[in-house]
């Protein structure tokens, strides 16, 4: 994980309002990018996630630009800690996704660029809801060991190609993700991580997972750019 990218990672932090809060993320903007991918987390996890970062990074140096925002306030991941219940409440983390992408369109310094959403757990399935509210600036979608089945009816309305990436151990998820991709409209693709778990711990299986997604939002983003 040792990268040339690797002291561009924390970015420039951002405030980002989002309804009634402020959502606190970091913004980085390799030179020469086109278009940033907005990191969407599930399930407990923030912007500090290691392996979110990790991608991140290798996003970085293929002249992607990332945004990797918390999508609870402080106060509301202390509440989840206790209760679980925010990390499942779809509809009130893809809004949020929908005023994120909103202020990077009117963000200087992103304004112009492709967006791509990157969604990991429950972050897939509000990064999928999000795309189907907001289909024109949204170009890719690429879940991470996701739950797209917890997108339930915005599934039939996302129009970006989307990437569902789940670990071939990963029985129950895969199971969920081929529903969800039958659901699916748009041009799409299940790829499996051979011999990885749900979160990608195996050797290599992350550097897979890495490898996916920057083939997908150069494919899908760049030349869009």
């Amino acid at each position: 994980m040792n990268s040339p990218a690797a002291h561009m990672i924390e970015g420039q932090l951002v405030s980002v309002p989002a309804g009634s809060v402020t959502l606190n993320g970091n913004l980085t903007i390799p030179e020469d990018a086109g278009a940033v991918v907005l990191f969407a987390h599930g399930s407990g996890s923030g912007r500090h996630s290691p392996r979110n970062r990790y991608v991140a990074r290798v996003l970085n140096e293929a002249k992607l630009a990332t945004l990797l925002i918390d999508l609870l306030t402080v106060h509301e991941e202390v509440v989840d800690a206790r209760t679980a219940h925010l990390r499942f409440d779809i509809d009130l983390l893809a809004e949020r996704l929908v005023d994120i992408t909103d202020w990077l369109i009117q963000f200087p310094d992103t304004k112009n660029f492709t967006i791509g959403y990157f969604g990991a757990s429950t972050g897939a399935a509000a990064a999928l809801a999000a795309a189907a509210i907001r289909p024109d600036p949204v170009g890719a979608v690429v879940s991470r060991g996701g739950r797209p089945d917890l997108a339930d009816a915005a599934l039939t309305r996302v129009r970006a190609p989307t990437l569902l990436i789940v670990g071939e151990d990963d029985k129950k998820v895969l199971e969920l993700n081929r529903a969800a991709l039958a659901q699916l409209r748009c041009e799409k693709r299940l790829a499996i991580v051979r011999a990885a778990g749900h979160l990608f711990e195996e050797p290599g299986a992350l550097d897979e997972v890495a490898r996916l997604a920057c083939d997908w939002f150069k494919r899908y983003l760049i030349v869009a750019a």
